[in-house]
């Protein structure tokens, strides 16, 4: 593959807080106001420990704190922090980030994702991912799309590679996060595999392609 080609110079622009509107989900900037009660009772108890376990922030056993996090999130412009509104039941039931915007090299990584049991697993949550990558291609103009996870969240790196994400390697000792040491999975979307991983995310989350019972009939990694 040749390495050494002509580029457009351009930078690319700045992710604002805007809407993404989809057919499951909307985006929205992240607001404690209007999405801080949802994620708080979405998060909270012994049963949902597990969602905290490969993320830097959490888990917040009293609410002032978790407060406090969700404030300083909505407040950030690096990461960049969006909810994940259920366009059914118009409750916030997960969040996402663009984070380490470079936009000189036109490169941008999505991040910091955190879904709630109500949202895993779904259509949503696909669509969240393909709305996400499909304004930083198309609107913003990178190059180069990043999905970063501790190398030992397999979770994770199932949804990467799912997604359309290149493994690219595990960065050794990379961090240090909430005192233990985290190897990190690197994996990437380049703009010239966008079209095709936009058409076969499309495909997948056609309600065509559902019976109706909610059962997809064919998997994304099909088309």
């Amino acid at each position: 593959m040749q390495s050494d080609f002509p580029v457009d110079a351009a930078p690319a622009k700045r992710p604002e807080r805007t809407i993404l509107e989809g057919r499951y989900v909307t985006l929205a900037p992240l607001d404690p106001g209007l999405h801080g009660e949802d994620l708080w009772e979405a998060t909270q108890g012994e049963q949902n420990d597990a969602l905290w376990r490969y993320v830097t922030d959490g888990p917040f056993p009293q609410r002032d704190g978790f407060d406090r996090a969700l404030a300083g999130m909505a407040a950030s412009e690096d990461p960049l922090y969006f909810a994940i509104v259920g366009r059914a039941t118009l409750r916030a039931a997960g969040r996402a980030s663009y984070m380490r915007i470079d936009t000189r090299h036109r490169v941008i990584e999505v991040g910091s994702i955190l879904y709630t049991p109500a949202l895993q697993r779904t259509r949503g949550a696909t669509e969240a991912m393909y709305l996400m990558a499909r304004h930083a291609f198309e609107d913003l103009g990178y190059r180069r799309y990043e999905w970063k996870c501790n190398a030992l969240n397999e979770a994770s790196r199932r949804a990467a590679l799912r997604l359309g994400f290149t493994f690219e390697g595990i960065f050794r000792q990379h961090q240090i996060v909430k005192g233990r040491n985290r190897d990190t999975a690197w994996f990437s979307m380049l703009d010239s595999e966008w079209p095709r991983r936009k058409e076969a995310l499309e495909r997948w989350l056609d309600p065509e392609n559902f019976l109706p019972s909610g059962e997809q009939k064919r998997r994304l990694g099909d088309f």
